[in-house]
């Protein structure tokens, strides 16, 4: 296969939160238009290819991952037209398109959920879904004590007692993979929106499909769902690790057979990819989804948790590369995305924030960069009431879920509402944003945007970096983590608070994420939380 032929095997991709990107029709929300008005600003970057959040016709209870008609644009969005335009454009720019599918649940105002609520137990339309009846004398309790990973039950009642399962909101009822009538209605999708030319699906919770012993309690509910939360501070790894390893709903053996049958579809169209979301433990059943039969990529979720932390990023980085190697799959490395906080808010410092980022860069395989991270923008804060995030408003405000990392993009300081939106962004930002605007960045040499763009230009000329090379990590002092690509590159990273000394036999220093770096008589001076790349 040919480097075009796997074009996402170290692939730099770009994700978009369409209604945070950028509004071109001054309702406050972002759109298609806006998108391709930015798509020469997100080419500029050097990235491969656009990963959009979903855009398809939903009543927008949760982001829109909450969908009614996955084979047509929401008009908050645009058009098919709209859609087809995009996909037509960003191919002009060089990029490639990656659509986000939702194959666990669809809304409750699809056609199918609403003939559901229509029908009678028992019935094809109810058949859909995981329609059951109650316990309790009078049916008075749900079918299981499982939680919704929103906060609540994951059961709600309808009108003639039935309870009907979503293990997300209650306006996202969970379909029944063992209907085949499930299976039929998502391979139309995807021959949809492969016939239009996009390149690829990023698959949301990829590994929830099956479900298993479906009217069984689980042991311990409350603390599952609090695993199950990707920033979680309330369990400990080992907690994690003992009830990811066997949940009823999550990561069953027979989510495989239907991936199996997605790729025969998918290699019948050229240069088409897949990257699932699966939050699995332990990671080496990560695997099992990109064996070479199934999905070409699966999201490696440790560095969206990941400390500034020599040992653990050691850790981490050698086990997924091997855990990978087995099925020869490539990782992917992602740093934060529209679920999780921004990277430079989770770890305190933009000085962290870009080493982290060098060092990832330098990693074999694929790297995702969430919009703004290539400002160094921090999450944003808002007061309960300006909150969308069915979580927040689900728990109340005791959680307030992830609208800190979706708060519009500033691209002018000097504009209304930092040339987002000529209306009221439909989430606040803060003030202070306009520091970290696209046109400020793109004047300040020194800039996050301008650092990443080196970064990443970098990445794509040397040819040590991207690929699927070999690496081999150094033996080091702790805090400090070296590792070799092959050809001639040598990575260094020190997570310390103090300045280290690093004998080193290199040619040149090629890139450094912070200031203070020097390089001289064969002797590495590497500043506290500072990385470097160095020409061997």
């Amino acid at each position: 296969m040919s480097k075009e032929d796997a074009w996402w095997r170290d692939a730099v991709i770009y994700q978009i939160y369409p209604r945070s990107f950028r509004d071109a029709n001054g309702d406050g929300e972002g759109d298609l238009a806006g998108i391709i008005e930015g798509l020469p600003y997100v080419a500029s970057l050097g990235v491969d290819a656009i990963w959009l959040s979903p855009i398809y016709r939903s009543p927008n209870n949760d982001g829109f991952y909450d969908v009614a008609d996955p084979r047509d644009i929401d008009p908050l969005f645009g058009t098919l037209a709209d859609a087809e335009l995009l996909i037509k454009e960003a191919h002009e720019c060089g990029l490639k398109v990656i659509f986000d599918i939702i194959p666990n649940h669809f809304s409750s105002a699809h056609v199918w959920f609403q003939a559901a609520l229509a029908a009678e137990a028992s019935s094809p339309e109810r058949a859909r879904f995981h329609f059951y009846d109650g316990k309790g004398e009078n049916g008075e309790l749900p079918p299981n004590n499982w939680n919704s990973l929103f906060t609540g039950s994951a059961w709600s009642r309808t009108d003639d007692g039935q309870y009907y399962l979503h293990l997300f909101d209650s306006s996202q009822p969970d379909l029944n993979w063992d209907n085949p009538e499930v299976h039929a209605d998502f391979e139309k999708t995807l021959h949809f929106w492969l016939g239009r030319g996009i390149d690829g699906f990023r698959i949301d919770v990829s590994h929830g499909l099956v479900k298993e012993n479906i009217l069984v309690d689980h042991r311990d509910p409350d603390l599952l769902t609090k695993a199950l939360r990707i920033d979680t501070k309330d369990v400990t790894a080992e907690q994690r690790a003992e009830l990811l390893s066997d949940m009823p709903f999550f990561d069953r053996d027979g989510v495989h057979e239907i991936y199996r049958a997605w790729r025969k579809i998918f290699n019948g169209y050229k240069n088409r990819m897949t990257v699932g979301e699966a939050f699995v433990y332990p990671t080496s059943r990560l695997a099992h989804y990109v064996r070479p039969d199934e999905l070409h990529q699966i999201f490696n979720f440790d560095f969206l948790l990941i400390e500034w932390n020599a040992e653990k990023i050691r850790e981490s980085a050698s086990r997924v590369i091997s855990e990978l190697s087995t099925v020869g799959a490539p990782p992917t490395w992602a740093l934060n995305n529209h679920d999780s906080p921004r990277l430079v808010s989770r770890l305190g410092s933009v000085k962290k924030a870009r080493a982290l980022a060098l060092l990832t860069a330098a990693l074999p395989g694929s790297l995702y960069i969430y919009q703004g991270e290539e400002l160094g923008l921090p999450d944003g804060d808002m007061p309960l009431s300006a909150r969308r995030d069915p979580i927040a408003l689900r728990s109340q405000g005791a959680d307030l879920g992830r609208d800190g990392c979706r708060v519009p993009l500033p691209w002018d300081e000097h504009a209304e509402n930092f040339g987002f939106t000529s209306g009221s962004p439909w989430l606040p930002q803060m003030a202070g944003y306009g520091d970290y605007a696209i046109a400020s960045e793109v004047r300040d040499p020194e800039s996050s945007l301008n650092f990443y763009k080196r970064t990443l230009k970098i990445r794509h000329d040397h040819p040590a970096l991207g690929g699927e090379g070999s690496i081999t990590f150094l033996d080091t002092k702790p805090g400090i983590l070296g590792f070799t690509r092959v050809p001639g590159l040598i990575v260094f990273a020190n997570t310390t608070d103090e300045q280290a000394l690093i004998p080193i036999e290199a040619q040149s220093l090629l890139h450094q994420s912070g200031d203070g770096v020097s390089f001289a008589a064969d002797l590495l001076t590497l500043p506290a939380h500072t990385t470097v790349w160095l020409q061997r």
